[in-house]
């Protein structure tokens, strides 16, 4: 019976070659073309995210074997810090577990780690670990994980698009668009007069009834966020994503309050934990919130964090993670849409976002997909993508 098996082995891998990882794209890609960040205040670091180091990190994959030889895996950005933390530390509080003992593992990773971890690349690693559990459960019981956790409440998720290309993605059957801002506050007036008018051109593509949103990646200050927010309501922008560094809860706070209520104020892509989430819930620091299950502390923080969200009528609307999300949402009455990000360098295709490192990845077609019930999360490796285990233990 699955309640008698217990957790044999943890390994961690990282991905040779890239992968996984999509911070680690070509020049040319428009993921890495001239998006703010919080370094865009440096013009050396201001056309590629790639040129402060966003991908030096890489992927993590995180594989669990139970005693009968059955495997789950999951995937995160953590690379080979990563692997060191699961292989050195975090082992010893799965293996020899029993299976279903998710809660209890979960516990025990993030009270292990506090002293050195509690947000960023240690949830991370624990994210994976949860995620790879999670796996496994649904590939002994031989279910899809959002059987595991309450079953679908809707026939097929719908999903916005994030790119460089609404106009295509709207074609392609998407509900809405997301769009990088490009210019942050040391760029001046001209900056923020140059993406009023992108977003205004957009908006004359795609119509009036097509959503909109900007999404400013932690980039900006309360002041150019306030403009920014005025001047894109005139071209009918749904949210303003991510506008402040996620430590101003404060600054949040006071977005909202200054833009109209027409105009959402969401992030939480860079938080973690249901304690995170609760500070921007408790403070009205935002309209809906973005949690990213392979950084927040996977599945089993995740419900929880709906939760918090559920009671306070909250949309919970997961940042990427493809079928980790998918599988999630789908089971959530207060997640009824879901983000797709686009991985072609266009964004002019419907391609998988874990592409090559997963196979059987579904995507949406017509914007909509219907979540698979392969057991687990319904993915495989892909043997032909190299792995390397730097610190087996």
């Amino acid at each position: 019976m699955t309640t008698a098996r217990t957790i044999r082995s943890v390994r961690a891998f990282t991905v040779r070659g890239g992968g996984a990882d999509y911070h680690d794209q070509r020049d040319d890609h428009w993921i890495d073309d001239h998006i703010a960040t919080p370094m865009s205040k440096y013009p050396e670091y201001r056309q590629s995210r790639q040129s402060f180091g966003i991908n030096v990190l890489g992927t993590l994959v995180v594989e669990v074997e139970a005693d009968d030889g059955t495997t789950g895996f999951a995937v995160t950005t953590a690379g080979e810090p990563g692997a060191y933390i699961v292989e050195r530390h975090l082992a010893r509080f799965v293996e020899g577990a029993p299976v279903t003992a998710i809660e209890r593992i979960w516990d025990q990773l993030y009270s292990a780690s506090l002293f050195y971890g509690r947000k960023g690349l240690v949830l991370n690693v624990i994210s994976a670990i949860d995620l790879a559990l999670w796996d496994l459960l649904g590939k002994l019981r031989r279910e899809p994980v959002y059987a595991l956790i309450g079953g679908a409440v809707r026939d097929e998720q719908v999903f916005y698009a994030t790119g460089s290309r609404p106009d295509l993605a709207r074609k392609m059957g998407f509900i809405g668009g997301k769009m990088p801002v490009r210019h942050g506050p040391a760029e001046g007036a001209e900056g923020l007069a140059a993406t009023v008018e992108r977003f205004a051109a957009m908006r004359e593509e795609v119509g009036p009834d097509f959503w909109l949103m900007a999404d400013c990646w932690m980039s900006l200050d309360l002041d150019y966020a306030t403009r920014l927010g005025l001047g894109l309501r005139e071209h009918g922008l749904r949210w303003i994503e991510e506008a402040l560094p996620p430590d101003d809860y404060w600054g949040y706070a006071e977005l909202r309050k200054r833009l109209p209520p027409d105009v959402l104020v969401t992030t939480g892509e860079h938080e973690a934990t249901r304690w995170g989430f609760r500070l921007l819930l408790e403070m009205g620091c935002c309209d809906l919130i973005q949690p990213d299950v392979n950084w927040c502390g996977g599945l089993t923080e995740l419900l929880k964090i709906s939760a918090l969200a559920d009671s306070r009528g909250v949309l919970v609307v997961p940042h990427g993670s493809s079928v980790y999300s998918y599988h999630f949402a789908i089971t959530r009455h207060n997640s009824p849409f879901s983000e797709f990000l686009m991985m072609h360098p266009q964004a002019s295709e419907v391609v998988p976002m874990f592409s090559p490192l997963l196979l059987d990845e579904p995507v949406p077609v017509n914007g909509r997909l219907r979540v698979p019930d392969t057991p687990g999360f319904g993915v495989r490796l892909n043997p032909e993508c190299a792995l390397a285990r730097p610190y087996e233990h």
